[in-house]
């Protein structure tokens, strides 16, 4: 009854009255604590969402705004994967354009017997001929391990074809670049070798690193592209040059031959044999043995890897005569038909000095310049350059380059030994021993310079081995610069040294080099070694022999040096004069020079 008496109170009652108690009773419900409490927590979320927004924007505004370009390339660099490509070195090729070093594919062979379809006998079957090894060495081989066993290295291009036809499962090929050497040691002495990191390490290999290695370039590879970034036009273009050599493989290969034999007949300990066109320097052939293999340098003495023609003194003996002789003839202290007392045996200070066969010929008596070298008189020589004052002499091997290099584009060229100028003219015995080549050192590639002043009309030129860079057309891409030729001595004086020399061979202690039909110029050569430049001394056992000619005679061209070291017995007439005579023969065919005509071989 009361409940319906209220709602009629309420139903009674104006819509606006019922609003306000409403609203009080909404009041007064949040003025309970409870309610206080919901209120406040609801407006922290709310500024905290505020808070978190204005945050966000301002950390977006940071990342896109202000850090936005290193941002940007810090996203570029991690994107971006810098390769390196192989590129191969520039091959080097001989005169004729036969490659004689060129990168090439090698590969390494790995089994893995857990992969094998076919047993592990059958394999080593399969695989004996082409590794050129026992089956029984590869089965050893194949027991090792499941996987992962090397089988060979540095397999060519043609071994991993013919293996690949056998379709073997269980075998891994792991593709490799290497520098290749097809002529082996032939022209190690000139060419070197590039190690494991290829850098070259010895001969033009090492010289011109930069020139042979090309620039290196990288390829940058966006992950998750198929295709690299857009590259210059001409990026990886690899161009087609090769560095071309003075020196024929064909002439090399007979000089390896011919000294080889020699070596092995007389014991010696090494030797060196080269051939230089001397109108420009141009080598046709050097070469030095023992030698060694640069495909498989890690094999070899150290020792071997230097050119010794270019990096070790000697005293070049009775070699150095004619030099001497177109010194003294050049400052007018003689005439070519000057004549001068042999005694066989004369003393200079406390010092004794005689002629090689004074215990058997004694004393010659009167001979001419021509004579003197004909039988290689030292007394007849002292007798010469002692009619120079020792500071001119002194003067003249100072101009012909003693004490200094001759430049050839090899690398590790020692400087010659040439005395002090107030040593040298303190005693008369340094000109006296200087006229028969002791006293001073140099290196056999500086004595084959200084005879080639003799058979190109009187000028020092460079010896060198490098042509430079052809293309595969033959046109010069770039080309070393030479030495300008340097005249030393007239070419009346050359010719008039050159026509003294050809008697040497025609009948002096040069016989050994003649060659019928042939006009060649010569000088032998036989020294005691030093033992020591800094204390001085002479072995009393070990020598060196040596021949230097010159040909043709009549029209002189090439120069032909041979220098063995420590033969057990013998002289430059016996041991190196047939080593020349046989390298000339080489020449005669290789070049084509054709025989003096009979008038000019009677002169």
């Amino acid at each position: 009854m009361a409940r319906r008496q209220r709602s009629s109170i309420n139903w009674l009652r104006s819509p606006r009255e019922i609003r306000s108690e409403k609203q009080i009773a909404l009041r007064q419900k949040a003025t309970e604590p409870g309610t206080r409490d919901l209120q406040t927590r609801l407006a922290l979320v709310g500024v905290i969402l505020i808070g978190a927004c204005l945050a966000l924007a301002l950390r977006l505004y940071k990342l896109q705004v202000v850090s936005h370009q290193n941002l940007q390339k810090l996203a570029r660099q991690q994107q971006l994967v810098t390769v390196h490509p192989f590129i191969p070195r520039r091959p080097i090729v001989d005169r004729m354009g036969n490659a004689v070093a060129l990168d090439e594919p090698v590969y390494q062979l790995y089994a893995h017997p857990k992969l094998f379809t076919k047993s592990k006998e059958e394999i080593a079957e399969k695989l004996a001929p082409h590794l050129r090894r026992s089956a029984t060495q590869i089965l050893i081989n194949l027991s090792e391990s499941e996987s992962g066993i090397v089988l060979a290295r540095d397999l060519t291009e043609e071994v991993h074809r013919s293996i690949i036809q056998e379709r073997l499962d269980g075998l891994e090929f792991v593709r490799r670049h290497q520098r290749f050497y097809p002529y082996q040691d032939l022209l190690a002495d000139v060419v070197g070798y590039v190690d494991g990191e290829r850098q070259g390490q010895a001969g033009l290999e090492y010289l011109h690193q930069d020139l042979l290695a090309r620039s290196d370039v990288a390829l940058q590879l966006t992950l998750g592209a198929i295709t690299p970034d857009p590259v210059a036009g001409e990026f990886l273009y690899l161009d087609n040059l090769s560095l071309q050599l003075t020196i024929d493989s064909r002439l090399q290969r007979a000089a390896r031959l011919i000294l080889k034999k020699k070596l092995a007949e007389t014991s010696a300990k090494r030797g060196t044999v080269m051939v230089m066109d001397a109108k420009n320097g141009a080598l046709l052939s050097l070469i030095c043995e023992p030698s060694y293999d640069p495909n498989r340098y890690y094999e070899f003495d150290l020792e071997l890897f230097k050119n010794w023609a270019l990096t070790d003194l000697y005293e070049p003996g009775s070699t150095f005569k004619p030099i001497a002789v177109a010194i003294a003839l050049e400052a007018d202290a003689i005439k070519p038909d000057s004549v001068f007392y042999d005694d066989g045996k004369i003393y200079r200070e406390h010092w004794e000095i005689e002629n090689f066969d004074y215990s058997y010929i004694g004393a010659r008596g009167n001979l001419s310049v021509s004579e003197i070298l004909k039988h290689s008189s030292n007394v007849g020589m002292v007798r010469i350059l002692e009619e120079m004052q020792p500071s001119t002499l002194y003067n003249w091997l100072q101009r012909l380059g003693l004490g200094g290099k001759t430049g050839i584009d090899l690398p590790f060229e020692i400087a010659s030994l040439l005395r002090p100028g107030w040593e040298f003219t303190a005693s008369p015995v340094h000109p006296a021993t200087t006229s028969f080549g002791q006293g001073f050192a140099l290196t056999p590639i500086q004595l084959l310079q200084l005879q080639g002043s003799l058979a190109n009309g009187g000028f020092l030129v460079k010896p060198h081995v490098v042509r430079g860079l052809f293309d595969s057309e033959g046109k010069l891409s770039w080309q070393p610069k030479q030495m300008k030729p340097k005249r030393v001595f007239s070419e009346e004086t050359a010719r008039a040294v050159v026509s003294m020399m050809e008697n040497v061979v025609r009948d002096g202690t040069g016989k050994n080099a003649k060659i019928p039909g042939y006009r060649i110029a010569g000088k032998t050569g036989t020294s005691q070694k030093v033992t020591s430049y800094s204390g001085g001394g002479y072995s009393e056992y070990a020598k060196i022999t040596s021949f230097a000619a010159i040909l043709p005679a009549e029209s002189p061209r090439y120069v032909v040096l041979a220098v063995i070291d420590e033969p057990e017995s013998g002289t430059g007439g016996t041991i190196a004069a047939p080593v020349v005579k046989e390298m000339i023969q080489a020449l005669i065919s290789i070049e084509g020079i054709t025989p003096a005509s009979e008038k000019e071989v009677a002169k």
